[in-house]
Formats: structure tokens, C-alpha cells, sequence
């Protein structure tokens, strides 16, 4: 048992690096939907431009809703084996239909009574779920997780109104609450069942008071005496009735087994089924897809005759939908109650063997079937218990091996897939090469085009040139204006009362007027930054002019449907390549092009405020000054000081316009003059001559904007769809795993 114990403790340590590789391979995956989604857009949006069919055909075929779907579900699954490789504990499931023996099993395994895990001698069937986990070294007690008010609604709610056909599902608490029941259709196939379904949504919308206010609460750790209130639906001698197991999603116990050498097990108490709780199949295969490695059927056969019913067929079936990637009958065991004469059910040790002998007949394929009795606690540990974990200590690392090998090599499936719609991609645009004839319509078509842009910026720039010395009456000079009045008319300075307050908490007319020169000095300044607005304005203007001349109709108008400075940006950031490096970075500079006052002026002004600095300044307090001479001073300096900024500010009202004139020209010159970008323009022309001359060449042509706008969302998917970006096991591991379970 020691041995077996470590073995278990080694199995799960080395689970655990796996979940990093199984992550990264979930990231990959997602990479690529936002990628393909994309690329279907611009599909999409390609389709209502071309007119060619046989582009339009093969754009169409490519087949992105499979995609998406397929990554869906390997997400879903990869998610489930993590989860199993991330657990701290081998889980074991049991699962039966109600009042089989399940608690009675759970009970003599884990030394727990009736108080914890309810039997099946009253109306205690709740749905809920519960994980017990073996800890020597503490005292039982439980850990209740309550529903939200959306999984309430969701995952208990819901399948009732869809099961049952009752119109539209409630999308709140309140609404649930306050509205009555729909009523239940007539027309539903069958008539008992639907009837006990509604009746269970019945018993959760009569007594809604009695539990809503658990809704939305935190975990609560509770006491061993505790754990019946919150999974059954009464005490064990029937004298109370619970309502908070309606709000209940999982209980978890904590409790020393009386097997003491179990090892990192957990036992998982499925809710018992066939007691018409709507979603308890979905639920079960939800828990055991993800929590649990091996599954324990409990079937108590009736002493007075039995047979394997469709409804335990079902119930198989439900289990082996749980992991597709692995069978069921590598980690599954029947375990068959086995009762004695004086039992209520009687001795039905003989039917139990001819169920045995009967599962292969129904195709119930199980590692192992167990006929012991579930009340008896050494039956149930060395019978069933350790016939189970001896199996789980030989074999569940070869299962894992194997589940993780299928999972990967459906993923590697997917990525050919995706390769395959990525091929489909990448020739649905193709076209053939250019021909001499279309060389023939381009040049004259080019020549004409650079004559035209060539004459409009020199006549541009001629222009600008004329006016580079002149004051610039437009933005510039009327924000000087309102900067100066600005000084004028809010100067900051103070009152003779504020003076003198100010010199009876200082004590120092020094003090005080040194205050007030810094305070003044900087309220001055602020008025300054409003020129800013008028240097964006002349510069917005140039962009603008030149972008006039571009954009002019014969130019380069239909490169994009943006004008002015954003006109200039798109085409240095995303129409001109990368490869045309001079062409590219004349239009980038030209349009982060920018002045401020605080970069080219506030230097220069910042030399005529020393008169402002207490140090510095040219007019002292006299020996005994007073209230009204600190006021006089301030208020000529601040006079004089204003004075000089506007003269300064004059002398270099000409400076926005020739700074204006530089740029524009040194645009022009890289543009048109710089001996590289000559051999730049026809090559850049030529890729985007769809767009420029429409009526002579088709949009997708070779090396034309769309067409590498798609290339290059083509090769982002191919870059996230790498083989080794997707593998999270050796792919000839996977393989041989695989053949050796077949």
C-alpha cells in the first residue's frame, strides 16, 4: 500500500509540467480566430469589389466557419486536460441511478454517515454534487459553493424552460420570482415525466424565499453536523426540511478515510439519476470530462430478478460521450451491490452474477466488474477500493499518455487544415504576372502623373516662398495679439488689502514682494502657451495645401479618401512600403512636422522675465517700503515686462513662416529631387495603380495595395499555425501511443 501510495503522489507530480506546454498551446490557438476573423473580413469585403468570378469563386471556398469551430472544440478539449493535469488528487466518480447503493458506498469508503452523504431511505435526491477529499491529519468538515445568480439561472433554470417547452427562459431572480410559472403544454411527448420535471421546477420557484438569499455568497467552510442541511432535502428522521441545497452548485469534505493509506485520492458523489432533475446528464458529463479519472457504475440488482435496463445502457452512454479520447472501458468499473437475506432488498447475490455474466451482451464494456456488498466497509476498501487504485497506481500514466497523444494529433489534424485554407488563401488572389502591355498603359500614365505633381508643388512652393518673411496675419500673429491682451488684462497682481494680509502672516515686505514677483512671472508665462494654437493652425494649414496639390484630381486622390495631414500620414505609414525608404520617410517627416511655443519661443521670451525673478530683478524695495510701493513696483514691472515679450515676439512674428517654408520645401526636395526616391515613385505607382488609375487596371494586380494587404494577413495566420506552436507532446510519442491502445 506505501508503494502504491507514492506512486500516486509521483503520478501527480509529473502531470503538473505538462499543464504549461497545454497552455501554451491554448494561447497559439487563440492567436489565430482574431487572425482568421480578419482575413474573413477582408474576404468579405474583397468579394463586393472584384468583378473577376474566378477570383470571387476562390475567395469564396475558403471555408472559415469550419475553422472556427474546429478551434472551438480543441480549445474545449485542451481546457478538460488540463484541468485533469492540473488536479492535486486522483478522483474517482461514482455514479448510479438513484437508490442503488452510491451513498452506502460512499459512506463505508470514506467513514462518513449519514449526516454527511444521505442514503436512499427518504426524499433526498438534490443534485448537487460532492467531492470528498481523504486528509489523515484533520477533522471532517465541508466547504459549500453556492450558485451565481447567472449559473443559477443558466444551468439549473434554463434547461427546464427548454426541456419542457415553456416559452422564454427568465433573465433574472426577480423576474423568476415574481412572474408564475408557465403552464405546462399538453402536447409534450409523454406524460409522467414531464409532469415530475415541472414539478421539480415547481418545488425551486414555490420556495425561492427560502433560499434566494444564498445566491451570489461566498464559499462557507461548515462543520461535519452542518453538511446534511446543505445537500439534502430534510433531516435523517424527516422531521426538518432543508431548502439550501437549491442554491447549492458543489459541496467539498475533507475527512480522514478509514483506509488511512489511500494516498491523493478524492471520491466524486455524482447526483444520483433518474429522479427527473432536468440537466443532471449534462452535468454529469461535464464532471466527468474534466474531474475525474476513473468511474465507478453502482447497480444494485432486485433479489427478485433483474435485467440491464435501457436506462442503465443510457446511463453508459452518457459517461462514454464524457472523453471521446479515451474509451470508457479503460477507466470505468461496475460495481454490482450485493445484498444479503436480511437486507430490504434480500439475497441477491445470484442476480448479480448474471448481470456479470450479461454486461458483454449490452456491450458494457468496463475494466472490471466487482460484485461486493456497498455497506460493508472492508468489502468496499479491499474489494472495490483497492482493486481500483492498484489499477489506477499501474495504469493511469498510460492513459494520460494516451489521452494527451489523441488530443494532440487532432490538433495537428487542424493545424493541416488550417494549412489547407491558407493555401486556398494565398492563390485565391493570384493573377498573372504584368505583360508588356500593361507596362505600355502604365508609363505614360506615370510620366503624365509626376509632370502634374511636380509643376503643382513647385508652383506650391513658389508661393510659399514669396511669403516666408511676412508676418503671419492668418493663425499666428492674432494669437500673439490675444496672448499679449491676455497679460495685459490678467496680470495676477494683487490688491493693497491681499498685500497686506499677506505681509502680516509673513512678517517681511522682502518676503511678500518676492512672493508676488514669482507669482506674477509664472501667471505671465501661462498666457504664452496659448500660441500654440495659432503655430498648429499654420501648420495644419501648409499639410493641408500641400495635401490639395497630391490629392488633386489627375493626382493621388484615390489612395485614400483622408485629406490634410492625415492624408500625408496614411500614405508615409501605410501605402508607401517599407522597402521605398526615402519616398517613405519624406511623407513621415513632412507630417510629424510640428512647432510649439515651448520648443521655439519660450527661450527666447524667457530672457525678459529676470525683472520678474526676486534675485534678478532691476527695482528694489526701499528702506521703509509700504503696502501701495510693493503694489507700484509690481505693477511696473509687470508693465515693462509685458512690453518686452511683445517686442521680442515682433522681431520673430516672420519665424512660423519661414520655419513653414523649410519644411514644405525640404518635403519637395526628398520627394522630387533626391536621386533614390527617382527609382522609388514608378515602383511604389505601380503597386497601388489600381487605386490611382482605376479605369485602366484591375485592383487585385500584382503587387497592387490589396493584394498586399492580404499576403500579409495570410502570413500572420501561417506564422500563428507552426507545427511547433501547437504540439504540447512529441508528435512521434503521440503516434506510437496511440498504435499501441489500438
Amino acid at each position: 500500500m506505501g508503494n502504491r501510495t507514492e506512486t500516486i503522489s509521483d503520478i501527480i507530480d509529473k502531470r503538473r509540467p505538462l499543464v504549461e506546454k497545454i497552455e501554451r498551446t491554448e494561447t497559439n490557438l487563440r492567436e489565430l480566430i482574431p487572425a482568421l476573423q480578419t482575413l474573413e473580413s477582408q474576404r468579405n469585403q474583397l468579394i463586393t469589389q472584384i468583378e473577376d468570378q474566378k477570383i470571387r469563386g476562390r475567395l469564396a471556398e475558403i471555408d472559415f466557419l469550419s475553422l472556427y469551430l474546429k478551434i472551438a472544440t480543441e480549445l474545449e478539449a485542451l481546457a478538460k486536460l488540463k484541468v485533469r493535469f492540473s488536479r492535486d488528487t486522483l478522483n474517482i466518480g461514482v455514479v448510479g441511478r438513484a437508490r442503488q447503493g452510491k451513498s452506502r458506498l460512499l459512506q463505508s469508503l470514506t467513514g462518513l454517515t449519514t449526516t454527511e452523504i444521505p442514503d436512499g431511505d427518504r426524499q433526498h435526491c438534490t443534485g448537487v454534487r460532492s467531492t470528498i477529499h481523504h486528509n489523515p491529519n484533520v477533522a471532517t468538515y465541508g466547504e459549500v459553493y453556492f450558485h451565481s445568480e447567472r449559473s443559477f439561472l443558466e444551468e439549473i433554470i434554463a434547461p427546464y424552460y427548454e426541456k419542457l417547452h415553456l416559452g422564454a427562459k427568465p433573465n433574472s431572480l426577480v423576474e423568476f420570482a415574481s412572474k408564475p410559472l408557465p403552464p405546462l403544454s399538453e402536447n409534450l411527448p409523454g406524460y409522467a415525466e414531464p409532469g415530475a420535471m415541472y414539478e421539480h421546477l415547481t418545488r425551486y420557484h414555490n420556495n425561492i424565499d427560502k433560499y434566494v438569499g444564498l445566491l451570489n455568497s461566498p464559499p462557507k467552510r461548515i462543520s461535519s453536523n452542518e453538511i446534511r442541511e446543505y445537500v439534502a432535502q430534510d433531516t435523517a428522521d424527516g422531521q426538518r426540511i432543508f431548502f439550501n441545497y437549491l442554491a447549492v452548485k458543489e459541496v467539498k469534505i475533507t475527512c480522514p478515510f478509514p483506509n488511512t493509506e489511500v494516498g491523493q485520492i478524492a471520491l466524486v458523489d455524482m447526483p444520483g439519476l433518474g429522479d427527473t432533475g432536468v440537466g443532471d446528464e449534462a452535468r454529469l458529463i461535464q464532471t466527468l470530462s474534466q474531474d475525474i479519472d476513473a468511474v465507478l457504475f453502482v447497480r444494485m440488482p432486485s433479489a427478485k430478478g433483474d435485467y440491464w435496463a435501457d436506462v442503465d445502457v443510457r446511463l453508459y452512454d452518457t459517461a462514454r460521450a464524457a472523453i471521446v479520447d479515451l474509451p470508457l472501458d479503460l477507466w470505468s468499473f461496475m460495481i454490482l451491490n450485493q445484498t444479503n437475506a436480511n437486507s430490504a432488498n434480500g439475497d441477491n447475490f445470484n442476480n448479480c452474477q448474471d448481470l456479470a455474466g450479461d454486461l458483454s451482451k449490452k456491450h458494457l464494456n468496463l475494466v472490471d466488474c466487482i460484485i461486493a456488498n456497498c455497506a460493508d466497509v472492508e468489502a468496499a476498501n479491499v474489494k472495490i477500493l483497492d482493486t481500483v487504485l492498484n489499477y489506477l497506481a499501474s495504469k493511469i500514466q498510460s492513459l494520460d499518455r494516451q489521452y494527451a497523444a489523441s488530443c494532440q494529433e487532432r490538433i495537428i489534424e487542424l493545424q493541416k487544415t488550417v494549412q489547407i485554407e491558407i493555401e486556398k488563401a494565398r492563390q485565391a488572389l493570384a493573377t498573372p504576372t504584368a505583360n508588356q502591355n500593361e507596362m505600355g498603359v502604365f508609363l505614360p500614365l506615370y510620366n503624365h502623373l509626376m509632370s502634374n505633381l511636380s509643376v503643382g508643388l513647385m508652383e506650391l512652393l513658389e508661393n510659399f516662398k514669396q511669403q516666408r518673411y511676412l508676418v503671419d496675419e492668418d493663425f499666428f500673429q492674432p494669437q500673439v495679439e490675444a496672448a499679449i491682451q491676455a497679460c495685459k488684462e490678467n496680470a495676477g497682481i494683487p490688491n493693497l488689502q491681499e498685500i497686506k494680509v499677506r505681509h502680516r502672516e509673513k512678517g517681511s515686505w522682502e518676503i511678500v514682494y518676492a512672493e508676488y514677483l514669482h507669482k506674477i512671472r509664472t501667471h505671465l508665462t501661462r498666457h504664452f502657451n496659448s500660441l500654440d494654437n495659432g503655430l498648429k493652425q499654420l501648420i495644419d494649414d501648409a499639410k493641408s495645401q500641400v495635401s490639395q496639390i497630391l490629392t488633386a484630381p489627375g493626382n493621388l486622390p484615390g489612395l485614400t479618401t483622408s485629406r490634410g495631414a492625415e492624408y500625408l500620414k496614411i500614405i508615409g505609414e501605410k501605402k508607401v512600403s517599407e522597402s521605398q525608404i526615402n519616398l517613405r520617410r519624406a511623407f513621415q517627416n513632412f507630417w510629424k512636422f510640428e512647432m510649439s511655443y515651448e520648443v521655439n519661443f519660450h527661450y527666447r521670451i524667457r530672457q525678459h522675465l529676470d525683472d520678474l525673478t526676486p534675485d534678478d530683478t532691476s527695482l528694489r524695495l526701499s528702506a521703509k517700503p509700504t503696502a501701495e510701493e510693493v503694489l507700484e513696483n509690481l505693477e511696473q514691472l509687470h508693465q515693462e515686462t509685458v512690453y518686452k515679450c511683445q517686442e521680442a515676439l515682433a522681431d520673430l512674428s516672420s519665424e512660423p513662416k519661414l520655419a513653414v517654408f523649410a519644411a514644405v520645401e525640404e518635403f519637395i526636395d526628398q520627394v522630387l529631387r533626391g536621386e533614390e526616391v527617382k527609382n522609388e515613385w514608378p515602383v511604389f505607382l505601380y503597386e497601388v495603380r489600381s487605386q490611382v488609375w482605376p479605369t485602366y487596371f484591375k485592383p487585385m494586380g500584382e503587387g497592387s495595395d490589396a493584394l498586399k494587404e492580404w499576403e500579409k494577413l495570410v502570413e500572420i495566420i501561417a506564422q500563428a499555425n507552426q507545427l511547433e506552436l501547437l504540439q504540447f507532446i512529441n508528435r512521434t510519442y503521440a503516434k506510437n501511443e496511440i498504435t499501441h491502445h489500438l
